[in-house]
């Protein structure tokens, strides 16, 4: 139960939204919902104890306007503010104003937010708490700086914009000519898309695994992590599946992968629940890609193989509990596979929003469901695309995947496109089914 959190409101929408609300009310706090014009219908306002609405349409209308956040919180008297992920959830400056403003926001503190959110010096952070990183470069302005530290580091490179995510501002370059011509493309996405055209230049692995160690750490230095989370199933940089364990580390990977990553947890004074990131070479060889200071869209499939709820222990470790769980508590039962259900087109991963006129859920043993959609709901055209994940939960990677065709195949959603066939061919595909799938699997054999 909470003790000194009594009303939180939370500064997201759709999904996680609604598994706030549920966290919040099952540990004996109050929630207040925001919602945005668009988000009328939403069910999170209805579900919460209190709502909102902060704005218009648009992101920056609502969910991104800080002073009518504020102002909400203000109105209702709230105790903390609950981010979720994407919007505010690792905004340095948000996370500021709540510390001043004497409001608990429910993740790391804002210097450790502004540390992890820049890539450049996440990787000295990393260096310096002997994870291991890929070789690279400080920030980048000139090409002429650029062109002397590729020819150190070796092509292929990657350009990465050092304040960015989601794979904007990011470019392979497979030799010189392509640097120059890369380099102020990259620059002006990385300015477009997070106001700062900073880059870095690192080695490219070439199709490397995606693999994120989860933790928990609390205000008092104890740092746990629950396992690690196979993500290599993306679209240009947008993870797409996710599953825990991973097919293709071992004991001794997982056990040295976990322990970096409670040392750069610990080197950047880290509280709350968070994800450290890294690509695996074919050797197994990991190295260090960024930490994420909030809660993951793929929690539930860690939730889901070690019976520990993530989303409670942030709000219980913001509370100023203790952890009671240590590392030898941890243990990783069966596997679990998560699918992100976007309203989009399976074959071209378009934007498809619009009324949902028939909805059916799966459900049965071993089965998940997030979401906040309903019969009748109208898909906002202003946000990202997710509207459901499905996690599927077996005594083995074999049980889980039988499992997942037998859920997908009753996931009925008509009205709108969705991903769900794109999932079900994913299925069928024998480097998926064999564990050996890369990150390139779907740009190489799905968007030809």
């Amino acid at each position: 139960m909470l003790k000194n959190i009594k009303r939180v409101l939370i500064a997201n929408r759709g999904e996680i939204a609604v598994r706030a609300i549920r966290s919040i009310r099952e540990l004996g706090g109050e929630s207040v919902a925001v919602y945005s014009e668009a988000d009328k219908n939403s069910i999170h306002k209805d579900l919460a104890d209190i709502s909102i609405c902060i704005g218009g349409p648009k992101a920056s209308e609502s969910y991104l306007n800080i002073p009518a956040i504020l102002s909400a919180v203000d109105l209702v008297h709230a105790d903390a503010v609950y981010p979720g992920y994407g919007f505010l959830a690792e905004n340095p400056n948000f996370a500021a104003i709540c510390e001043k403003s004497n409001i608990k926001f429910i993740g790391p503190s804002s210097n450790t937010l502004r540390l992890t959110g820049d890539k450049a010096a996440a990787r000295e952070a990393a260096k310096k708490a002997n994870v291991p990183i890929i070789p690279g470069s400080p920030p980048v302005d000139e090409l002429k700086d650029a062109l002397e530290i590729a020819s150190k580091i070796g092509y292929p490179v990657l350009i990465k914009a050092a304040a960015g995510g989601g794979g904007r501002g990011m470019r392979v370059a497979n030799n010189p000519q392509e640097l120059t011509r890369l380099l102020p493309v990259a620059q002006r996405e990385a300015e477009s898309a997070f106001g700062d055209k900073t880059v870095y230049i690192e080695k490219f692995i070439e199709n490397p695994k995606h693999i994120e160690i989860q933790i928990l750490a609390d205000e008092y230095g104890n740092v746990i992590y629950l396992g690690e989370r196979e993500c290599s199933i993306q679209r240009r940089h947008q993870k797409l599946i996710e599953e825990s364990p991973s097919p293709f580390i071992d004991e001794e990977v997982r056990i040295k992968m976990g322990e970096a990553a409670v040392r750069f947890a610990k080197a950047v004074n880290f509280t709350g629940a968070g994800t450290v990131e890294f690509i695996v070479d074919r050797n197994k060889n990991f190295y260090f890609i960024e930490m994420n200071g909030r809660i993951q869209v793929e929690h539930p499939v860690t939730e889901m193989v070690t019976s520990i709820d993530i989303v409670s222990w942030q709000l219980r470790i913001a509370d100023g509990q203790k952890l009671n769980i240590s590392q030898k508590d941890v243990k990783i039962n069966g596997h679990a596979i998560e699918f992100r259900i976007n309203a989009e087109d399976p074959d071209t991963f378009t934007p498809s929003p619009g009324k949902i006129e028939k909805l059916y859920l799966p459900g049965g043993y071993g089965v998940r469901v997030d979401t906040h959609i309903y019969q009748g709901y109208q898909i906002p055209p202003y946000y990202d695309s997710l509207i459901a994940k499905l996690i599927v939960w077996g005594k083995t990677r074999e049980e889980a995947i039988r499992r997942a065709k037998r859920a997908l195949s009753e996931f009925k959603i008509e009205g709108l496109k969705t991903t769900i066939p794109f999932h079900q061919k994913i299925l069928e595909h024998k480097e998926f089914l064999k564990g050996t799938y890369t990150t390139s699997l779907v740009d190489r054999e799905f968007l030809k």
